[in-house]
């Protein structure tokens, strides 16, 4: 006999099934919302501000140069302006995932923690 027969699962039997389902459906909510993009500002190379991607904002860095601002938009961050004199890590533009822009004599670096592809295999 098989136990796929409607008469054989007993009410016990379908609360697991259903409990099996919830848990289920509640961790893959969970891992879904841990993949939030994270931005981490830091300063001296300690961190300063850590941030969602998901709300818009920008936050400012006092270097010993002057204030770097970092702008967070629409799940994108990149340093907007900056007082050193190439203007390097501004022109780097929208810092892609997982990557890092970097303020050498404002002594700021901004990282783009949002999940991004460590390595491909093929």
């Amino acid at each position: 006999m098989t136990a796929c027969r409607a008469g054989l699962l007993r009410p016990g039997d379908w609360l697991i099934l259903a409990l099996g389902l919830a848990l289920v459906v509640a961790l893959s909510a969970h891992q879904a919302g841990s993949q939030e993009g994270r931005v981490i500002v830091r300063l001296d190379g300690k961190p300063h501000t850590e941030a969602s991607l998901r709300l818009n904002r920008v936050i400012e860095v006092a270097g010993p140069l002057g204030i770097s601002r970092v702008e967070i938009r629409d799940g994108r961050v990149r340093i907007a302006a900056d007082p050193s004199p190439l203007q390097l890590c501004v022109r780097q533009g929208w810092i892609p995932p997982g990557a890092a822009a970097v303020c050498l004599p404002n002594r700021v670096a901004v990282e783009n923690a949002a999940a991004g592809y460590d390595t491909l295999s093929y």
